[in-house]
């Protein structure tokens, strides 16, 4: 794998370049603070936030992944959730907090339809489809996090009220011990 220094972009400076994806488009234009990071991914690691954090140079603990759940096998996501890539999603727990009587994982295809973005890549900001989206409570202690700015080797840096605010997100745990 090779990574090249992550580049800070302030949202004032967005329009000066030209990545533009559907969660940088929306956070402009609600005027939400935020920093875009680039690297350098390899498009064959599976690994993608873990890939991303070492990339960085941050704790996995405030870059979190975005998963897509259903409540039936081969139906499309009925809820998103937000956990730090250092744990793993508690189906159970996200069943409860979203009040479903059970998840199971989103097929990666229905995902990236429902969202309009590459499994790697799953912005929780711009999706095609608005889903309920829940937060790992893990999220109220940290001063900054890091989520995909919807394409692998994006990520966006963000306060956690901002990104609550913005999603109108849930909090919950819904990590495994």
């Amino acid at each position: 794998m090779r990574w090249i220094k992550s580049q800070k972009i302030s949202s004032s400076l967005v329009t000066q370049i030209k990545i533009m994806t559907p969660a940088i488009q929306l956070l402009k234009k609600l005027k939400v603070s935020f920093k875009l990071h680039e690297y350098e991914t390899d498009t064959h690691d599976l690994g993608y936030g873990e890939a991303a954090a070492k990339a960085l140079g941050v704790p996995t603990n405030i870059m979190f992944k975005t998963l897509l759940a259903s409540s039936e096998k081969n139906k499309p996501p009925c809820v998103a959730a937000l956990v730090p890539v250092s744990s793993q999603l508690n189906l159970k727990h996200l069943a409860k907090a979203s009040k479903y009587k059970a998840l199971m994982m989103a097929d990666p295809n229905l995902a990236e339809k429902s969202t309009g973005y590459l499994v790697g890549g799953i912005s929780p900001f711009g999706q095609k489809k608005s889903l309920p989206i829940f937060v790992d409570s893990s999220i109220t202690e940290l001063e900054e996090v890091f989520v995909s700015g919807g394409k692998r080797g994006l990520q966006i840096s963000i306060s956690p009220e901002d990104l609550i605010d913005v999603l109108n997100a849930r909090s919950a745990h819904l990590v495994s011990p």
